[in-house]
């Protein structure tokens, strides 16, 4: 643990509370991708199927029982609650184009064939694209609400002190995980372009730039 580590769990945490309660305020889940939220629940779920035979600390086990709640629970009022608001028009993205690739990368490039192995890797490369139902979205919409912006802010906020933790944890104790560290780079360049189209220039200028690069982000998984 180092400081980097906990402020990107932290950001992690107040994204998903950012959208939790933006949903919960409004009654509504207008803007937001149910199929990225979807990706983000199956991310979780696979990745902390751990957490009933590996016990770390009560901080991690906390942290991870908190992420799979918020993530159910915003899959829950996007199609359950507050399904008469969500915005299913333009929320088009295929998923299929996301996750046959990551299946197969997952069998393919990991450290173990054991099944936890295989489904810790899996929920890796999918956190990397897991965004890019949203992105969509917004490009199809071209705009943006601002609570929206920043919960997508903080996501990329908590991807990029990740990055500075693997840093980190490779001066201080030579630890380096290149399947993580690989995904965290494609993840935060997602977000970079976010910041650069809703955050520098306040609006969308260029949704069929990000709808390309969506789309062709897609094969290259």
């Amino acid at each position: 643990m180092n400081v980097f580590r906990i402020l990107g769990d932290l950001s992690h945490l107040l994204a998903m509370i950012l959208l939790l309660g933006k949903i919960w305020r409004s009654k509504s889940c207008a803007g937001i991708s149910g199929k990225s939220q979807i990706l983000f629940a199956l991310v979780f779920t696979t990745r902390y199927l751990d957490l009933f035979t590996n016990f770390i600390s009560i901080y991690n086990t906390v942290m991870k029982v908190v992420f799979l709640l918020c993530a159910c629970t915003t899959v829950y009022m996007i199609y359950g609650k507050f399904r008469e608001t969500f915005d299913s028009e333009n929320d088009t993205f295929r998923l299929e184009l996301l996750l046959v690739p990551v299946i197969g990368l997952s069998f393919l490039e990991n450290y173990s064939v054991a099944p936890l192995e295989i489904l810790w890797t899996f929920s890796i490369y999918l956190e990397s694209v897991a965004i890019l139902p949203q992105l969509f979205m917004i490009s199809k919409t071209g705009e943006a609400e601002t609570i929206t912006t920043h919960y997508l802010f903080f996501l990329g906020l908590y991807r990029a002190l990740y990055l500075a933790n693997w840093i980190r944890r490779y001066q201080t104790e030579n630890f380096y995980d290149q399947i993580a560290v690989v995904s965290g780079v494609v993840q935060t360049i997602f977000y970079c372009d976010f910041f650069y189209l809703y955050v520098t220039k306040g609006r969308c200028q260029n949704g069929a730039g990000l709808l390309a690069q969506a789309q062709g982000a897609t094969h290259s998984v």
